[in-house]
């Protein structure tokens, strides 16, 4: 996903730090010592490995990650940036605090019309990703957005689980006429993929549409502009036995991202429209490329209602084949206060270990 031409000196510079960090995976979890998996594959302990994305399956138990704060239903307009924390660095746990997160690149706000959140992308930044810091355990979510248009920049709306259960809405920039729904479970790369497109949108960069995801435990539904585009059966997707059907609490994420760079795969820079135009006049005259959002709706459909006191999700034992089970928990996902230096180092290590592992992994999925 990312160019590592600019990394190298940074990530040189980390490297005596990156030998030092353990791995983590399907077949090795993390120690004692470093309990957290975290999104990115490595372990620690500091806020960056154990809390969102912190995987329980890989790390040292599965209560080694800080508990998942709870779905709430809302209604996140964009009048300004003040519910959205620009530096993931700084996040204590607190959902109450913030609604999204920046994890990556940078956001800004068009107030106008009432105000848009917009996604940048430079050439240095490398893209913008924000995550809600609540989790949703089945429910309804709608995205009010513009995407990106460009050839090469993929405009992402999806929700992503710990465990890597994941549900797509994905905008390649060389159309603007269509839109593109895929699923994951468990991070598993099927061949042929789950992919599906969605044709003759009115220009989806000129015009805000609504995009839907209706996950519900038996059935996974699709819309646009409220009206139903795709239907998935959890019953259609049992293989030998088990449900690849995604079932864990999720964030939310919207993102615009370069799959067009000499680094991604051959399969993303054709999939993404070809090789981003950095001398394209939008780009040279603006300094960036960007995609806008206008709203996000939330309605949560957890299959035993929250009580009062509830503020978390927690994993516990499988439930089934290779399915952990999801409990309801009052336990606190605050670490509370804001992160210390340590704390904010091991965000700046992750980021690096990220981009550098990032850019191999999808060479290895296309």
């Amino acid at each position: 996903m990312h160019s590592l031409a600019v990394l190298l000196p940074l990530f040189s510079l980390a490297l005596p730090l990156v030998q030092a960090v353990a791995t983590c995976n399907v077949t090795t979890s993390c120690p004692t010592t470093a309990p957290c998996c975290s999104e990115f594959g490595f372990c620690g302990s500091t806020e960056a490995f154990c809390l969102g994305g912190c995987n329980p399956l890989y790390s040292n138990t599965l209560d080694s990650c800080k508990p998942n704060p709870v779905c709430k239903n809302a209604v996140h307009t964009f009048t300004d940036n003040s519910r959205i924390l620009s530096n993931a660095s700084f996040f204590d746990g607190n959902a109450s605090a913030y609604d999204f997160i920046v994890e990556s690149g940078n956001i800004m706000n068009t107030n106008s019309s009432g105000g848009e959140l917009a996604m940048i992308l430079t050439q240095e930044n490398g893209g913008t990703r924000i995550s809600s810091t609540r989790y949703i355990h089945y429910g309804t979510v709608t995205a009010r957005m513009k995407t990106g248009r460009w050839a090469g920049i993929v405009t992402a709306f999806i929700t992503m689980s710990n465990v890597k259960d994941e549900i797509d809405w994905e905008f390649p920039g060389n159309t603007t006429t269509q839109a593109q729904s895929n699923y994951f479970w468990q991070g598993l790369v099927t061949q042929p993929n789950h992919g599906n497109i969605t044709d003759g949108l009115t220009d989806t960069y000129a015009n805000y549409h609504d995009y839907t995801i209706d996950w519900q435990p038996e059935t996974l539904q699709f819309l646009i502009d409220g009206k139903v585009v795709r239907t998935v059966q959890k019953s259609d997707t049992v293989v030998n036995g088990v449900s690849e059907y995604p079932s864990t609490p999720a964030r939310i994420q919207l993102s615009l991202w370069p799959a067009g760079t000499a680094s991604s795969a051959a399969g993303t820079v054709q999939w993404s429209g070809g090789l981003i135009n950095y001398n394209d006049p939008d780009y040279l005259s603006a300094g960036h490329f960007y995609a806008l959002v206008k709203s996000v709706n939330i309605t949560c459909a957890d299959p035993t209602p929250p009580g009062p006191d509830i503020t978390a999700y927690v994993y516990g034992a499988n439930s089934s084949t290779n399915t952990p089970s999801v409990a309801l928990s009052n336990a606190t996902t605050d670490l509370n206060g804001a992160p210390g230096l340590q704390g904010r180092a091991g965000s700046g290590l992750q980021i690096l270990l990220a981009l550098a592992v990032g850019a191999g992994v999808l060479g290895q999925l296309l």
